[in-house]
Parts: structure tokens; sequence; C-alpha cells
């Protein structure tokens, strides 16, 4: 940075590094908010247009289906851009195609589970046994949130379907909770500030939300399979998040 001199104001003077850094991230962080607006766009367009959507669970359900598919490539396009700091666009497009199958596969059942779990809740809330069967209700619903995410970032790094994958990512959530209450509450933070200002919030928010959410999943399966991804190893060691 230059020195200032008397009479004239600082100016910012960056290297050439410090540049091609800064315009690496926010490649990367477009690239992702692209991807996650064009593969989630009847969501998108549906919560714009439905001003109570949780009044309508089984609808918003089936399109939620889609998330798991555009998470999963998200964070394979983070992955790759480990390699290449500015992964060309298509990248994504690519990873999303491929692992579009496997991410489906695994994040269904984690969205059946928080729906019923939150079926359950408003049938119970007003009901005897509701004050003893809530909170159990609320922890399910959020370990099955929290290992649909993780599962995402196991099956970015290996596509193929494995029966333990999300048992794995269901261990995983419980036993490094801190950095998975972390992920779901950094994701609904930027669900409100998105819903607060779509155009600014879509353009910005989700891609640094996902890059802090991708290192933590890897950081927790780490924990439970060292040796499954040797390449998160550094994941675990600087996880973006709280230690449990």
């Amino acid at each position: 940075m230059s020195t200032p001199v008397a009479g004239r104001r600082p100016s910012l003077n960056l290297d050439h590094g410090a540049w091609e850094l800064l315009w690496s991230h926010v490649h990367r962080v477009l690239v992702v908010n692209l991807g996650l607006a064009v593969t989630n766009a009847p969501l998108l367009l549906t919560l714009g247009v439905v001003h109570r959507p949780w009044q309508y669970p089984v609808f918003f359900g089936l399109l939620s289906l889609g998330l798991g598919p555009s998470l999963a490539a998200a964070f394979h396009y983070l992955q790759r851009t480990t390699g290449d700091d500015r992964a060309p666009a298509a990248d994504l497009l690519r990873g999303y195609r491929r692992l579009f199958a496997p991410a489906l596969l695994n994040w269904a059942p984690c969205v059946l589970l928080v729906a019923v779990a939150a079926t359950d809740v408003a049938v119970l809330r007003k009901a005897a046994p509701g004050p003893a069967l809530i909170p159990l209700l609320v922890v399910l619903a959020l370990v099955a949130a929290s290992s649909g995410i993780v599962t995402m970032a196991a099956v970015a790094d290996d596509p193929r379907i494995a029966p333990h994958t999300l048992l794995t990512a269901s261990y995983a959530s419980v036993r490094r909770w801190r950095l998975g209450l972390l992920n779901l509450g950094l994701l609904g933070i930027t669900m409100v500030l998105v819903n607060q200002a779509p155009l600014l919030g879509l353009a910005v928010l989700p891609g640094c939300t996902l890059f802090v959410v991708w290192r933590n999943s890897r950081a927790m399966l780490t924990t439970v399979a060292p040796d499954a991804d040797p390449a998160a190893s550094h994941a675990h060691r600087d996880p973006v998040g709280v230690q449990a």
C-alpha cells in the first residue's frame, strides 16, 4: 500500500497477486450463485409468488428435492477451484448433470424426514403428548437437515452411491453437532437475507455461505472417516467454524 503524502489522500495500491486473488474469489462466488439460481429457478420463482409457502408443504417439499443436486454441484465446483481458481462455469453444470442421480437419491430421505418431523410438530403442538415429543422431533429435523448437507459434500467428493454414505453423514452431524448447527444457522440467515433483498442477496451471499458450509462439512466427514478423502485433511485441520 502506498505511503500517505502530506496534502494527498492515501490511495489503495494492491499488487497483481492480490488483485488476482480477489477476482478469483469474486468469480467463484458469482459462478456458484448463478448455478444455484439457474438450477433452482422453479423453486425461486414460486417462492416469489406464494406469500405463505408453509401452507403448501407437499408442493414445496417436492420442489426442494432439487436443492440437493444443486448443493452437490456447488460443492464439487468449490473443490475444483482449489486447483483452478477460475474454473469455468461449465464445470458446475457438468458436475450438476453427473451428480444429479446420486445426490437426489441421498437427499430425498433427508427431505422426507424433515417433512415428517415438521408435520408431526404441527399436529402435536396442541395435543397432550406435544410438550414431550416436539423437542425430539425438532432434534430429528435438525439432524436430518444437517445430514443432508454433509451427504452432499460426500457425494461431491465421490458420486458412487454407497448405502453407508447417509449413515456416515448422520453420525458426523451428531458427533460434530456444533459445526452442523453453524451450517444450518448460516444457511438460515442467508435465506432470510435473500428473501429480504432477492437480487442483491442472490448475487452476493449464497456462494460465500456455501464455501464455509462446504469446508465445515468436509471437516465433519474427515472426523468420522479420516482415510476416506485425503484432500479433506486440510479442511479438518482448518475448518471455517467452531471446533467441537
